[in-house]
């Protein structure tokens, strides 16, 4: 399929130098751009190789000057980042499969499934679960008992979704992911061992939420684990029974979130970062990569870093005489010695 500069600058509200009638059939990035080639200039640390990218329509800042001449055609929008990402977002609906149920599904008699809805092979759904208007799940994945998934939601090959659980509108699942899991709950006993909690609670998922491969979200002993809406969780992360994370949170991966722990709106979450269970994180706080928090952080836009974690400024000033902590001991150490004699 092939596009015009023309009909791009059209979709994304551009304005076009060069050639309108360039077109472009792939997307590359600016660096290997070949022609033909739609890509974008975002980040000016690859302002560089817009001079001599070989991609036929380059989407830039308005506010971009460029130092020598260009020879490709530049669409330019007020964002070039989210302009290229809604056009990658209408190249994927145009690539998006029929919507069909695939007579290999295992569906319940009691399900309700919408209108425009994708079943692949081998997904089984089960009773009184309800799916929304053009939702697609993909092959081998698994909907429990009395589950309900909103409207124009994608659900990717192999996740698993127990039974209850609640899904909102236009979230996506990535493949792997496991909503629902029971969470850790075990009694210590007299004679050492484990007596399990049974968790009867569920998860919940608002609108707008994306949760990436292999992510696990644990349902809550009681009541429910609670996903707000908008928020971004990366892939292989742990959200234990009955966490909240607030609206349009991010969270990079392989991040850990103990039970009970309530996580603001707006937070920025690093990837590794380790949260111990029943804590408060104020709104709009950015926690760095590899913290680990032990205690609540009540500050709204609070940063810290470090394990256990702390303000970044100070994190940072102390960290120089980490990296000289040997230098530091050996002049104490000569000090002590010049004393005693």
């Amino acid at each position: 399929m092939k596009f015009t500069a023309q009909q791009l600058a059209e979709a994304i509200g551009g304005t076009i130098e060069g050639d309108a009638n360039h077109e472009v059939s792939f997307l590359s990035r600016i660096e290997e751009g070949k022609p033909g080639s739609l890509s974008f200039l975002a980040n000016p640390k690859y302002a560089q190789y817009i001079y001599d990218t070989k991609a036929s329509i380059v989407i830039v800042n308005n506010d971009f000057i460029p130092e020598k001449e260009i020879k490709t055609t530049l669409i330019r929008v007020q964002d070039a980042y989210s302009a290229f990402a809604a056009l990658l977002e209408m190249y994927q609906k145009a690539k998006a499969i029929e919507p069909v149920i695939s007579g290999k599904a295992s569906i319940d008699p009691s399900a309700t499934i919408g209108n425009n809805v994708y079943i692949g092979e081998f997904v089984s759904i089960g009773k009184n679960t309800v799916i929304g208007d053009n939702t697609y799940i993909y092959p081998n994945s698994s909907i429990g008992n009395n589950c309900k998934i909103g409207n124009e939601t994608v659900i990717y090959a192999g996740v698993k979704v127990y039974e209850e659980t609640v899904i909102g509108n236009q979230c996506t699942l990535h493949a792997g992911a496991v909503l629902g899991s029971d969470g850790f709950g075990f009694a210590p006993q007299d004679d050492k061992n484990y007596k399990k909690v049974p968790q009867i609670g569920n998860v919940v998922l608002e609108d707008r939420v994306e949760i990436g491969a292999n992510t696990t979200i644990d349902r809550a002993t009681l009541g429910s684990t609670i996903i707000r809406r908008g928020v971004k969780i990366d892939n292989l992360i742990q959200i234990a029974h009955n966490v909240e994370i607030g609206e349009n949170t991010v969270i990079a991966a392989q991040t850990g979130i103990s039970g009970s722990t309530k996580i603001g709106r707006n937070c920025m979450i690093g990837g590794q970062v380790g949260i111990i269970g029943h804590l408060t994180i104020a709104d709009e706080v950015k926690i760095a990569a590899q913290a680990g928090i032990g205690k609540s952080i009540t500050e709204v836009g609070a940063i810290v870093e470090g394990s256990p974690a702390f303000s970044i400024r100070e994190y940072q000033r102390s960290y120089v005489h980490f990296r000289r902590f040997d230098r530091i001991v050996k002049r104490l150490n000569e000090l002590e010695r010049k004393l005693k004699e």
